[in-house]
């Protein structure tokens, strides 16, 4: 079965970074593409980014251009996100997901949700 885990958030002042990881079980991050999301307190969950299977990255929203950067680590069978200059708005639970594809242009495909990790910017 396949089964994601988040681990990295916490709390952090505003302009600080975190680095988020998603450890894979029952699924090869390698030849998949993977996704971050993330929602927020009484809102729709949001797509955050992708990396494709060939290590590019696709952006689904304006607001993570330039802070936030996506990789993968196939020996570990996981993947990261790396969040700069975080803002209070940043403040959300975030999971990682898969299309169970290679490609990042269907964002209604992802799945598999885990519990996610809560990420806090307040200071």
């Amino acid at each position: 079965q396949v089964q994601f885990v988040e681990s990295g958030g916490g709390l952090v002042q505003p302009g600080g970074s975190l680095r988020l990881s998603c450890a894979a079980s029952g699924f090869t991050v390698e030849y998949y593409a993977m996704g971050w999301f993330r929602q927020a307190p009484g809102k729709e969950r949001e797509g955050l980014l992708c990396i494709d299977r060939n290590d590019g990255t696709t952006y689904y929203t304006d607001s993570v251009k330039g802070r936030f950067t996506i990789s993968r680590d196939n020996a570990m069978n996981r993947v990261y996100l790396q969040i700069n200059n975080l803002k209070p708005e940043d403040t959300a639970v975030y999971y990682c997901a898969t299309p169970y594809g290679s490609s990042c242009q269907r964002i209604r495909d992802f799945g598999s949700w885990g519990q996610g990790t809560q990420v806090t910017v307040s200071s």
